[in-house]
């Protein structure tokens, strides 16, 4: 049973920083690809990144390239979405996702290519 847990949100003015990390069990994730979406209140659910555990490709939505990094730990099992510069814009819940047996070379961006989803942690940037 793969378990992914999320920490890291919280309140952050908007300029800070905060970085999530999604601590992932229950199996070995080389063949995996993780990915991070978020959803704000009414809206769906949208990709942020993700990468490839065996290769480390990483790929971003627009919004927040140049501003978000994506990295894992392979030691640690653990998938870290680093957010610098926010935006109030970025506020939402971030849930970390895993895809199992990954094989394409361009990382996951759609909710259905996704096999396991963590509970979400809130991030709240004021303005």
């Amino acid at each position: 049973q793969v378990q992914l847990v999320e920490s890291g949100g919280g309140l952050v003015q908007a300029g800070g920083s905060l970085r999530l990390s999604c601590a992932a069990s229950g199996r070995t994730f080389s063949t995996y690809a993780m990915g991070w979406f978020r959803q704000a209140p009414g809206k769906e659910r949208e990709f942020v990144a993700a990468v490839i555990w065996s290769s480390g490709s990483r790929y971003y939505t627009d919004s927040v390239k140049g501003r978000f990094t994506i990295s894992r730990d392979n030691a640690k099992n653990t998938v870290y979405l680093q957010m610098n510069s926010l935006k109030p814009e970025d506020t939402a819940v971030y849930y970390c996702a895993a895809a199992q047996n990954y094989i394409n070379k361009v990382p996951p961006r759609l909710n259905g290519e996704y096999d396991y989803w963590g509970q979400g942690t809130q991030v709240t940037v004021s303005s």
